[in-house]
């Protein structure tokens, strides 16, 4: 993915953004953010629940699909399948909510926040304040920001909103450059792409040059290259605290089974 592409889907988000904001106000909006912040887990059970402290947390995505692979599954249930991660030991779920490139919905995080008890993490490509209250009126209680997509100011500015709405940011980086803005901004959770934004090329000593850069304390996920329990035993043994896997889980046959085998994977030896 190179830069003109990512700069067409932050384009395109902006374009979405627009038509939603035409449909529903701020106020409604901060309405239902409200209602769901009055039940929802404290940011900072989020955060530990996260931290790898007995071992290697899962993060599961639910993902049709993606710029890099194309279509991976079809999941007219995301609701089931956030289930079965939740049978296999996620940590938290993860909801592409992307609708150009991965075919993904706000409707489709509402619905798995109706069925699971988990935190959920909307991914998507935030770049305004409206999109991190429509992740908190849908029941997340974690939202994706990229450094990449973002100048400082605006890092700042939503990590803070998130912070004051009680939700989670987890702040990606894929270069010890934009790890450093990160940290700079109070990012609390830093995940560690390992997919090159450029190229879409995955390198898996991404998280081993970067994990060092990242202060003790914070917690540290591993994005990106996970295809099997020997990949997050792995990202175990360099430090992270958690990983978060998508195709690998959609495109196998149990993923409930495939979740605990990661999870077993990353348990101190």
């Amino acid at each position: 993915m190179n830069a003109s592409v990512l700069d067409g889907i932050v384009a395109g988000a902006r374009i979405d953004l627009a038509g939603r904001r035409a449909v529903v106000s701020e106020d409604q909006l901060r309405a239902r953010a409200d209602e769901y912040g009055q039940r929802a887990p404290a940011a900072s059970e989020v955060i530990e629940g996260l931290r790898g402290t007995n071992g290697l947390r899962v993060i599961a995505e639910i993902k049709r699909t993606s710029p890099a692979r194309g279509p991976l599954a079809d999941i007219a249930d995301p609701a089931a399948l956030a289930c079965a991660y939740e049978e296999g030991g996620a940590a938290a779920i993860s909801v592409l909510t992307e609708p150009r490139r991965f075919h993904g919905s706000l409707e489709d995080l509402a619905t798995v926040r109706a069925e699971v008890g988990l935190p959920l993490l909307r991914k998507d490509f935030v770049v305004d304040p409206y999109q991190v209250r429509e992740a908190r009126a849908h029941g997340a209680d974690l939202v994706l920001l990229i450094v990449a997509a973002l100048d400082q100011r605006a890092l700042t500015d939503l990590i803070a909103l998130s912070g004051k709405l009680g939700l989670v940011p987890l702040v990606e980086v894929h270069d010890a450059q934009e790890a450093a803005r990160a940290v700079d901004a109070g990012a609390e959770v830093i995940g560690v792409n390992a997919r090159d934004l450029r190229t879409l090329s995955v390198d898996p000593g991404t998280f081993d040059r970067i994990a060092d850069r990242i202060p003790e304390g914070l917690v540290r996920i591993a994005e990106s290259g996970v295809r099997g329990p020997e990949d997050a035993a792995r990202y175990a043994r360099s430090g992270a605290d958690a990983i978060l896997v998508g195709s690998a889980l959609v495109t196998g046959d149990d993923p409930a089974r495939a979740v605990a085998a990661l999870v077993a994977a990353g348990r101190p030896a």
